[in-house]
């Protein structure tokens, strides 16, 4: 599958942003999907995920109670809702997809950049 991530961009702390993650295919609701980031000179690290039929939404504890994963499997498409940012979440946010039995992530879009400003 094909990720394309858009969304990113500048905001204060305490603001929110909604990045959005559409995906090419007509099994989209059959893949795990994933909200990855990394920070400049830090390894990347899992943010949220939410299996196909969304019953399922775990969270990094750094992102719980201000993230919200969401798909929406008629227009392929992923979210990720982030209130309340914090400077700490600035990185470039990658979304990513899993076959449901897979153990890995196997597919990744092109990343989109957040900066949250003090």
């Amino acid at each position: 599958v094909q990720l394309q991530a858009s969304g990113g961009g500048l905001v204060q702390a305490g603001g929110s942003l909604r990045l959005s993650c559409a995906a090419s295919g007509r099994t989209f609701n059959s893949y795990i999907m994933g909200w990855f980031r990394q920070a400049l000179g830090k390894e990347q690290e899992f943010v949220a995920a939410i299996t196909g039929n969304g019953d399922s939404t775990p969270y990094a504890d750094s992102v719980k109670g201000r993230f919200t994963i969401s798909r929406d499997n008629a227009k392929n498409t992923v979210y990720l809702q982030m209130n309340n940012l914090k400077p700490e979440d600035t990185a470039v946010y990658y979304c990513a997809a899993r076959g449901s039995r897979r153990s890995t992530w196997d597919d990744w879009g092109q990343g989109t950049q957040v900066t949250v400003s003090s």
